[in-house]
């Protein structure tokens, strides 16, 4: 497969879920990758599984100064990048009740403040690019139903997909060659919403055939959206937000 042949693509929090199946997609399709995640030991294994089109970096995307090192190792081992996935992000639950500033705090700086950062560092980085490029913010169907168990989360997310409608306005009105886009995922089955204390069970969702409402996804079902709005195929598709949520956000009360 050839749909990101010529590529070059950054993608956070890759050690694991959603941004380990979103790199092997964007590897399958031909794209030269830049996996970043604050698991150092995670994010290697992903880049030595995907082979010398891949290099692995640790990075904390709430720091600033590392995304000016992040873009500088890119375009030192590869070239000027032409996708950012934002996709780092953790959740820790909390109800407006009981979430502390601390933890609010905690995770608006890693999926707000980081998506920001990522944002305002691609733009600078891709928008004298003789390509199309294309930023990929995911957020989640919490930005568009709220979630009362996670407040903290939710209102990320919420930022999130209001920021990215902002960036590819702000492209569009330059004249830059950057789509920005938000995905908005329902639950998927990954470490993250496995985790005991978001509470998931069940079996594990196949990687083929009908899933039903109310069961989990699977990684590839996020990553294959994410390689068609990384593509040169969604050029005409900027500022959207995407559910892949199998029908949720209509999921009668």
């Amino acid at each position: 497969m050839s749909r990101l042949t010529g590529k070059i693509a950054i993608v956070t929090g890759a050690g694991s879920g959603l941004g380990k199946a979103i790199s092997e997609a964007f590897a399958e399709e031909g794209a030269r990758l830049v996996l970043t995640d604050i698991d150092l030991e995670s994010v290697k294994k992903v880049a030595e599984a995907i082979g010398p089109n891949a290099i692995a970096l640790q990075q904390d995307v709430a720091d600033e100064k590392l995304w000016d090192q992040i873009m500088e190792a890119t375009t030192d081992a590869f070239g000027s990048p032409h996708i950012l996935v934002n996709n780092a992000g953790l959740v820790i639950p909390g109800t407006i009740e009981d979430c502390s500033l601390e933890l609010f705090r905690k995770q608006n700086s890693v999926m707000l403040e980081g998506v920001f950062l990522g944002c305002r560092a691609a733009v600078k980085a891709m928008k004298s690019n003789d390509q199309p490029s294309s930023i990929i913010n995911l957020s989640s169907m919490a930005a568009l139903q709220g979630y009362s168990p996670f407040v903290a989360y939710s209102a990320a997310k919420g930022g999130v997909r209001s920021m990215t409608k902002s960036v590819a306005l702000h492209c569009k009105e330059k004249n830059y060659p950057i789509r920005c886009n938000s995905l908005h995922p329902a639950g998927i089955d990954t470490p993250m919403v496995r985790q005991e204390s978001v509470g998931a069970g069940g079996a594990a969702t196949p990687a083929t055939g009908m899933i039903s409402l109310g069961d989990l996804g699977h990684p590839n079902d996020v990553a294959a959206l994410c390689v068609y709005l990384a593509s040169d195929e969604s050029r005409f598709m900027t500022a959207g937000e995407y559910p892949v949520d199998n029908g949720a956000l209509y999921k009668p009360a």
